[in-house]
């Protein structure tokens, strides 16, 4: 209790109080340094998920459960300050997906926005809006908001990635429905590899339409041009103290994020190099495509190999030491809170 008021003036409002409850009213006065705080204030917590522990798992309820049956074999990354909320940070939902061979995750569409991070296996593929793509280690593939997709694989072991979707985002606006298909997969009306020559050529169509709205139309990104890139770009300047090598991942119909409400890029660090510190208001998702090292976030370090989850809470400082040459897959909820006008980071000096 403020020590200005008396027990009198305390009681009195109390009772006041207590006649704005049955009005569903509330004093904002009483909450007001909770809803704007000085900084931001996550609710999440830095972690590491290692794949070591993740994979055993997950070929258990391969057996456990077929692909048709469950329509997503996902095991949820749950924040362990967010239990039973399916997040891994406050806006991002992340799951780790088992196809096993033969098998086909069946046909659907939801208004979330999902990406996949291929973590293991080579036959794998993936159908969006009418187009198949073959998922290779380290892809990064976007399934755009309503958009028909489905999933397979063609191989003889097991296909694994990492999904992030936005459904925490889409479940603040109630807005998260979805709908099933009238078979296990959906039509295919363009050959694979389509939309990679239309607009992942450096060319356009003369009269481009945005296929997904404002997502990217291109719905996978190799790896194997990605790790071109970083090498190329690694070699062509000094790396920025912060952010190392980044580049991130772009929508060629106006250069912006690839995705309107998750931002993606990917890292690059040579053995021995660490960033210095720096924090922004998204929290942020990191797979690691290749290497090993360690992530302090939060005040926390985490050693992490190749195939790891991690994650580093909104206004958290963090910064990455590269133990060897190192690859990070990034995603976040930066590109929707720019779109807000939200967006905040700070680096710090050294």
């Amino acid at each position: 209790m403020d020590a200005s008021i008396t027990p009198e003036q305390a009681a009195e409002r109390e009772e006041f109080y207590g006649r704005l409850t049955p009005g569903h009213m509330a004093p904002l006065w009483e909450v007001l340094k909770d809803l704007v705080p000085p900084e931001p204030k996550s609710k999440a917590a830095p972690h590491c998920w290692h794949y070591k522990d993740i994979r055993p798992l997950l070929l258990e309820s391969g057996a456990l459960v077929t692909a048709e049956e469950a329509e997503r074999r996902v095991l949820i990354l749950e924040n362990p300050a967010l239990p039973g909320q399916s997040r891994a940070t406050g806006t991002i939902y992340a799951g780790v997906q088992l196809i096993l061979p033969g098998e086909t995750a069946p046909a659907h569409r939801h208004t979330p926005s999902a990406l996949r991070f291929l973590m293991e296996g080579e036959a794998g593929f993936t159908a969006v809006g009418g187009e198949r793509t073959t998922m290779r280690k380290g892809d990064f593939i976007i399934t755009p908001s309503w958009a028909w997709h489905d999933h397979g694989n063609e191989g003889d072991g097991p296909v694994v990635w990492l999904d992030g979707l936005d459904i925490p985002i889409v479940a603040f606006y109630e807005a998260g429905f979805g709908e099933g298909y009238n078979d296990a997969r959906h039509s295919l009306v363009r050959p694979e590899g389509d939309s990679m020559a239309r607009f992942g050529s450096d060319l356009l169509p003369m009269d481009p339409v945005e296929r997904y709205g404002k997502t990217s139309p291109i719905f996978n990104y190799p790896y194997e041009r990605t790790r071109e890139a970083l090498t190329v770009a690694a070699k062509g300047e000094v790396p920025d103290p912060h952010l190392a090598t980044t580049l991130r991942y772009a929508n060629p119909m106006d250069g912006g994020w690839a995705m309107p409400t998750i931002a993606s890029w990917v890292t690059y660090l040579s053995a021995g190099q660490e960033t210095a510190r720096m924090r922004s208001t998204d929290g942020v998702v990191i797979a690691v495509a290749e290497g090993t090292g360690q992530l302090t976030a939060g005040g926390e370090t985490f050693s992490f190999w190749q195939d790891d989850v991690l994650v580093a809470p909104s206004w958290a400082w963090r910064s990455v030491k590269a133990s060897s040459e190192c690859v990070l897959f990034c995603f976040s909820d930066r590109s929707a809170q720019e779109k807000l006008g939200l967006f905040r980071e700070e680096r710090s000096a050294v």
